[in-house]
């Protein structure tokens, strides 16, 4: 098969390849597309057409309506969770192929995320309004339904990311994913400086809690920065961590709550406040400060770290992990 992304990055556009073997990349992104677009399709036919809706949302929950300002959010964080379970399910699945390909001697490459995403855009812009304006009692206004597409092609992009990596270079997805982690308390809990503007929270413990909660963050980025710099000569770029650390909170987080978090036979969609805060300033506080961090882990202080573990490559150790000299480098994920 033909590699889009020969040394990739997690984020990468790749070079556009000539027009046969572009076709067949397209036919074969269709067929992720139809899979995935008629999995989000039928989560949200379940939630708004089958699925008991005073469960799912909570009506009547301590007074709220269809369409309080709580309930509305509920509809949106839809689609992110179902681009969670597509993440999950995805990652897994290229993993598991793409270990198959390597048991076979043979290499596979999944469809780039772009077209699979681009594929999706039409089916889930028309099949979500549909469903959401449709079936059931009550029916979501447009800018509602608009809403749930918005998030639900947001989330899918993040979504499909990792598929790549899952399937030719799973250690190092592996590392991404545990080093991002470091990303989760600043997206999550950086935001509570905003709570004692609604009389939820002290000032001193709401900052506590947010320079406690990105000090935590960056002495786990820079562990983790330090022991892939020295043991593995690799260090995630910049924006890869970033989007590792979103689709911790966003996506994966909310699936979670949705899946453990909630009674088996009373199964309900998170608010928006449990993962995103009330006020825009917060949210782009929250935003940047996990993106200084991310970027912390570049610094120059480690650039010694890995030049000096290059002068004494361990080849074992690198096939054991699948991880070719040529993709060992400072910004190992291109």
């Amino acid at each position: 098969m033909h590699r889009e992304q020969e040394g990739f990055s997690f984020y990468q556009w790749p070079a556009r390849p000539n027009r046969a073997v572009e076709s067949l990349m397209w036919k074969g992104a269709l067929v992720h597309a139809l899979a995935f677009s008629g999995s989000i399709l039928a989560l949200f036919y379940y939630w708004f057409a089958v699925a008991d809706r005073y469960a799912i949302f909570l009506y009547n929950h301590l007074g709220a309506t269809p369409f309080d300002e709580q309930t509305r959010s509920r509809y949106w964080m839809c689609g992110l969770v179902a681009s969670g379970a597509v993440l999950t399910v995805y990652t897994f699945f290229n993993w598991f192929v793409g270990r198959t390909a390597v048991l076979r001697k043979r290499t596979y490459d999944p469809p780039a995320w772009w077209r699979i995403w681009l594929l999706c855009v039409a089916p889930l812009a028309v099949g979500i309004p549909l469903i959401t304006m449709k079936v059931n009692q009550p029916t979501l206004p447009w800018p509602l339904a608009l809403s749930c597409v918005i998030a639900t092609l947001s989330g899918l992009a993040l979504a499909l990311l990792p598929g790549a990596w899952a399937a030719r270079q799973p250690f190092r997805l592996a590392l991404l994913a545990v080093t991002s982690l470091g990303l989760v308390p600043c997206f999550l809990l950086v935001r509570v400086v905003e709570l004692p503007g609604f009389g939820l929270l002290s000032k001193p413990a709401a900052y506590a809690v947010a320079i406690g909660s990105a000090t935590l963050g960056a002495i786990w980025l820079v562990g983790l920065a330090f022991l892939q710099a020295r043991w593995w000569k690799y260090l995630p770029q910049t924006w890869s961590l970033y989007l590792g650390g979103l689709c911790w909170s966003y996506l994966l987080l909310p699936l979670a709550h949705y899946l453990f978090l909630t009674p088996p036979e009373f199964r309900y969609i998170s608010v928006a406040e449990n993962f995103f805060a009330r006020t825009f300033w917060a949210q782009m506080l929250s935003f940047l400060t996990a993106l200084v961090l991310a970027a912390v882990i570049n610094h120059r202080y480690f650039h010694p770290i890995i030049k000096k573990a290059h002068e004494n490559p361990t080849d074992s150790h690198n096939q054991l992990y699948n991880l070719p000299k040529h993709h060992l480098s400072r910004s190992g994920d291109g």
